[in-house]
């Protein structure tokens, strides 16, 4: 891999991710952009104990453009977009529309290909492969700001999560402080740890979702498996058949068996309602979101009797299509109490994405 950091005309950075080690960047960004002006504010709520980004700028952002407009493919003549090269393997730039900037963190955005037609499912497994080594070259880079307490890389994909450009990327959100979700599993991680006399949480989910009818897939250094207690109608829990804190733990062979897993799993997404390449039922692709757990970097003092390396990385990948042409809302019990209710069990959810594998 091969990493070429540049600077975008009103001075957000860009990175460029090649696989070949002689690939030259050096094409300047043309277009006459001012300064990036951002009025991200982080408020926290009294009563749950959580926090909100308030981000108003983002209300002029990039909204469904056209293909021959999209910001994200390379530029080409007078055709000018983010990435001022004609071409590109992985591309990672700061958003200049960040809900994060400054002193409340930092958000970037990935672009998984230059082709703005595919999918992360289209890819090979070699840019796959790169596309991991940026997701942890970027996880290093941010984790030593001062700002930054949580990495979380993630994907929308589909016009039903709410995404507003078509082309395959990604995002990383790099947080001042340590999210919502993390906080409830470090909680849970360290009683866990106190009632058991030591032993670790994420282990135990792991080594029981092993020996379960709920395994989805499994390779000699990953498995995946829909969790017990899934919220969403097909949620998929892809984790390291060894324990690391965050991406940058993992060793040479999962980075190696990863793109195969990885890939299997996003098909497997797009064939649970007949959405595959032909498209005979007519259902737009498989609506998901695909979002990296890793612990945060700052100091766990709040959550005793546990450090960092107690986490467990691991990648959660969901859908929010309960069945074809049917969504699930996230409605008065979900919205109101952060109840979840399940229409489809995940035992049968598990029997599916083992139906729809390969051949």
């Amino acid at each position: 891999m091969k990493k070429t950091s540049t600077r975008l005309a009103d001075g957000r950075e860009l990175i460029y991710y090649d696989m070949r080690d002689d690939a030259v960047r050096d094409a300047v960004d043309r277009r006459p952009l001012g300064p990036v002006s951002t009025t991200s504010e982080i408020r926290r709520d009294p009563l749950l104990g959580d926090s909100v980004a308030i981000a108003s700028h983002r209300q002029g952002r990039t909204y469904h453009p056209p293909a021959d407009e999209c910001p994200l493919c390379p530029s080409a003549g007078d055709r000018l977009s983010e990435i001022p090269d004609s071409a590109y393997d992985v591309v990672v730039f700061e958003n200049r529309f960040p809900s994060l900037a400054g002193d409340a963190g930092r958000c970037e955005v990935v672009c998984f290909t230059s082709d703005h037609d595919a999918s992360f499912a289209d890819l090979t497994p070699e840019q796959a492969g790169l596309v991991l080594e940026a997701w942890t070259d970027r996880t290093a880079e941010l984790s030593h700001l001062p700002s930054v307490e949580q990495v979380f890389c993630f994907e929308n994909r589909g016009a039903e999560i709410g995404v507003t450009l078509g082309h395959p990327h990604g995002q990383i959100y790099a947080y001042p402080f340590v999210t919502p979700r993390t906080d409830l599993m470090l909680r849970s991680l360290a009683a866990f740890k106190e009632a058991s006399g030591g032993r670790n949480l994420f282990d135990d989910v792991v080594a029981k979702e092993s020996a379960g009818e709920r395994v989805v897939l499994e390779g000699d250094h990953w498995i995946a498996f829909v969790p017990y207690a899934a919220h969403w109608p097909y949620e998929v829990h892809l984790y390291p058949k060894r324990r690391v804190p965050d991406l940058l733990g993992l060793d040479e062979a999962a980075r190696t068996e990863f793109p195969q897993i990885y890939l299997e799993l996003l098909r497997r997404f797009d064939r649970i309602f007949g959405t595959g390449e032909a498209g005979e039922t007519g259902e737009t692709p498989t609506p998901y979101i695909s979002a990296w757990h890793q612990a945060p970097f700052g100091a766990l003092d709040g959550y005793e009797g546990i450090n960092r390396d107690d986490f467990a990385l691991h990648l959660e990948l969901f859908t929010i299509r309960r069945t074809s042409g049917k969504l699930k809302f996230l409605a008065g019990s979900e919205s109101g109490m952060s109840v979840f209710i399940n229409d489809v069990p995940p035992e049968a959810a598990a029997q599916r994405l083992r139906e729809v594998a390969s051949s």
